[in-house]
């Protein structure tokens, strides 16, 4: 589901569902962050560094601890970037060299509404006005939730690339079916402040996919290196 969202240089690993098995076990470091967490927490937290070190794997990469570092973001080996995600019944990792690419972020979320009184804490109004007609014309996508997931997929991208906060009013978004289709399709992420800047070159904006199946709509951004000639 994510791994059809990114380029063919990422690798994605995706678990789907939970059949209670133990997970694999979690290096000790790994174990402490978690230690006093709810069961629920502990077992995504395992799960999905679970599908990370097998995409860590695929790359040739011995797997390490990955442990979360500022703002919660994971610490990569040298040489990869990456993002994970975790919603009920599903999980992924994406990983890729950063000789590929300068920065990735994935997420997942439940096909359903936003609780209510989020949609005005995430939405610019112009994205709100984008949301209601897209509602119009597709409605078994919770566009609110696909809005809320591609700001997620945003951040996670920008961070790494940035090492500062981005606010949810600090992009918009417009997304877009694909021709022809209703669960998937593309995005557009303007940022509203001075985005990183990479081989001199400033980026203005992210340019994401997005798919909605399985009860689960899904995000990804893959931002490239800028050419250089």
């Amino acid at each position: 589901m994510i791994e059809e969202l990114l380029p063919d240089e990422v690798v994605a690993v995706e678990v789907h569902g939970d059949d209670g098995s133990e997970p694999a076990p979690l290096y000790p470091e790994e174990a402490e962050v978690v230690a006093r967490a709810v069961e629920k927490r502990r077992r995504e937290f395992a799960l999905v560094r679970a599908c990370a070190r097998r995409a860590m794997e695929k790359l040739g990469v011995e797997p390490v601890p990955l442990l979360p570092g500022e703002r919660g973001a994971p610490g990569w080996p040298p040489g990869l970037a990456g993002s994970m995600t975790h919603c009920a019944g599903y999980c992924a990792a994406a990983l890729v060299r950063t000789t590929d690419l300068a920065s990735v972020g994935i997420d997942a979320e439940p096909n359903g509404p936003l609780p209510d009184g989020v949609e005005e804490t995430v939405a610019l109004p112009s994205e709100v006005a984008r949301l209601r007609e897209l509602a119009a014309r597709i409605p078994e996508v919770h566009w609110d939730r696909l809005l809320f997931s591609a700001k997620e997929s945003v951040y996670k991208a920008w961070f790494p690339l940035t090492r500062l906060w981005l606010d949810f009013s600090e992009a918009d978004i417009d997304i877009a079916p694909d021709p022809g289709e209703r669960t998937r399709g593309t995005f557009r992420a303007r940022l509203l402040v001075p985005g990183p800047v990479l081989a001199g070159h400033r980026v203005t904006h992210f340019d994401g996919r997005w798919s909605a199946r399985q009860g689960i709509v899904a995000t990804a951004i893959a931002v490239p290196h800028p050419r250089t000639h």
